[in-house]
């Protein structure tokens, strides 16, 4: 018998099996075929979450928590802001109508009180219900989309406002003797104070200086 070209034992067929499979099939890679080279040591290329954390902790010890804006840009924030208020303008007015109204009453009351009178609630009430509608209109309308496209115009409209009634109450506490003309003071320092909350800080600062300065050139006082 002629002897077979073929394997002859386990150990041939393995072989050319295995020897068949590294002609046809894929070459497996090896850990050799792996280039070799030096990790990066240079440290990262960008801000590290310690450094960052560092420079807000420097802001704020210097009182610089957010960026610095320019005048044109405090502008338009306020007129974004006025755009964004989640409230609007409808809910701004009767928040600060509630609130003024109670504060109209209160003072109505202390006249009463100051002059040692009966208080005439009817009268109080009167007066309250008369000029709420009046406050609604005025806060409403200077809370609108378009009042706050002119927030110098309006800022100055305040002042006017703030340095008129600030001087008026001093000049009435200090002059009036007589319980019908202090019974004007209410609705007037209703709308000193709501010019002032109204008011950004400087041109509130701005309003209080007027109003002093007023007081000392004629003499008058606080009580």
């Amino acid at each position: 018998m002629e002897d077979s070209q073929g394997p002859r034992n386990r150990k041939e067929r393995r072989a050319a099996a295995h020897n068949a499979g590294r002609k046809t099939g894929p070459r497996e890679e090896t850990a050799a075929d792996i280039p070799m080279a030096q990790p990066d040591r240079s440290g990262p290329k960008a801000k590290t979450l310690y450094e960052l954390a560092a420079e807000r902790q420097a802001l704020l010890e210097k009182g610089q928590p957010f960026k610095k804006t320019s005048d044109a840009d405090g502008v338009r924030g306020e007129a974004s802001a006025a755009s964004e208020d989640p409230l609007g303008p409808f809910g701004d007015a009767v928040f600060f109508t509630l609130s003024l109204s109670m504060l109209h009453f209160t003072l109505d009351v202390l006249v009463y009180h100051q002059y040692r009178q009966d208080i005439a609630w009817d009268e109080i009430f009167a007066r309250t219900t008369t000029v709420l509608p009046i406050l609604f209109f005025l806060i409403y309308m200077l809370h609108t989309e378009t009042a706050s496209k002119l927030p110098v115009v309006k800022q100055l409209f305040f002042l006017s406002i703030a340095v008129t009634a600030g001087c008026y109450m001093v000049f009435a506490g200090n002059t009036y003797d007589y319980f019908a003309v202090m019974k004007r003071a209410p609705p007037v320092g209703t709308l000193w104070i709501w010019s002032v909350i109204e008011m950004r800080l400087p041109y509130a600062v701005a309003s209080l200086v007027a109003v002093g300065g007023f007081m000392w050139t004629k003499g008058f006082t606080v009580f």
